[in-house]
């Protein structure tokens, strides 16, 4: 059972540092999108990820709450 705990913990401090480093790269890539329109999308894909959202009304909603509070 130890194993599987060290293993679960190895799996859990990569996705921690990988959504860590994705959230600081999404503000970079945001300047350089606002620098030079059309480069990197986040622009557009972030309104299209947050649109799949809030059509779904109050679900949707209540799902991004979700979501923004797994990432915080």
């Amino acid at each position: 059972m130890n194993g599987l705990n060290a293993l679960l913990s190895s799996v859990g401090g990569i996705v921690k540092g990988v959504t860590g480093a994705a959230l600081t790269l999404i503000p970079l890539f945001l300047v350089v999108d606002i620098i030079s329109p059309g480069t990197t999308n986040v622009v557009s894909n972030l309104g299209s990820f947050v649109d799949s959202f809030t059509g779904e009304g109050l679900t949707g909603l209540i799902v991004l709450l979700f979501v923004l509070a797994i990432i915080d």
